[in-house]
């Protein structure tokens, strides 16, 4: 499933050709993605002007003229492209994926469409009102943005404080950080060299103060994340860009997926290990990370 750095990769694709675009009209494929489309769907989307597109965790999040925000996700196979006219000095985003499994088309006021593709249909959209988004069910609970200015190694402190669960587990919890997937903590652990089995509340003094090895946690998961959105996110299997390139940062992962082969450390002699938790593959050296 597309992580944080692999939708905010769509989001800065799309930006420039949505925001301050009016949405002229709407098609849908079907009745359902995921979810069913919500009543009027392509009525209450059609007319708007797209004021800006943001990201809150894994999703998108496109604020309109009228107070709501159209709501997508990309579930497990979703992407968009774009096609039609671009603006001066852009170029038209390649095809790419089955035209069969187009579900989703808006086309906006300067006559570019942009297509929402989901093989699997494990993505979804919907409307919420913006000056309520806070508290609309799919954000209520989420945690930490892990980006500069979202996370300090302080609220990751008051986020961990007390619990009794493995680290890798705490930090794939939405409710502490927000899009944070496996591959990302995978990586940044191995760059703190944090075992995965460790205990998260023992990251954080009685006080509630983080520890030195929180502190470089925290910043490890920043430069991590930021260090993927620059490189256009991970490409594995259906991930691709909203102009159809794909993501550069799987080539130079630490751990993730490299099971048996050594460490990138130079003076570690570990081997990568693979272990199972919470149903999810964990990739990490025994030997560096404690």
């Amino acid at each position: 499933m597309p992580e944080l750095p692999e939708v905010e990769t769509v989001r800065r694709g799309l930006a420039p050709v949505m925001e301050g675009r009016r949405i002229e009209a709407v098609h849908l494929a079907r009745a359902d993605l995921r979810f069913p489309f919500p009543d009027d769907f392509a009525a209450r989307l059609t007319g708007r002007r797209i004021e800006s597109l943001g990201r809150r965790a894994k999703y998108l999040l496109g604020a309109l003229d009228d107070g709501t925000t159209l709501i997508a996700h990309l579930g497990m196979s979703g992407a968009f492209r774009v096609e039609g006219h671009m603006p001066p000095g852009q170029f038209v985003y390649p095809k790419g994926k089955i035209a069969a499994h187009d579900h989703v088309t808006l086309t906006l006021s300067d006559t570019a469409r942009i297509i929402y593709n989901d093989p699997r249909r494990f993505g979804f959209m919907t409307l919420a009102d913006t000056a309520l988004l806070d508290q609309h069910p799919y954000f209520a609970h989420l945690g930490l943005e892990p980006v500069a200015g979202g996370m300090t190694a302080t609220s990751l402190a008051k986020a961990l404080a007390g619990k009794k669960t493995p680290l890798k587990a705490a930090l794939l919890d939405q409710r502490v950080i927000a899009g944070l997937g496996n591959i990302y903590v995978c990586e940044a652990m191995w760059r703190a060299r944090l075992s995965p089995r460790r205990l998260a509340g023992t990251l954080v003094r009685r006080d509630g103060r983080p520890t030195a090895r929180l502190t470089t946690l925290a910043s490890a998961i920043i430069t991590v994340i930021e260090e993927a959105i620059a490189a256009g996110g991970s490409s594995l299997r259906d991930y691709v860009a909203a102009d159809g390139s794909l993501g550069r940062f799987q080539h130079t992962f630490a751990v993730y997926g490299r099971e048996e082969e050594p460490c990138r450390r130079p003076e570690c002699s570990g081997i990568v290990a693979r272990i199972v938790q919470g149903g999810r593959s964990t990739f990490f050296c025994p030997v560096c990370q404690r």
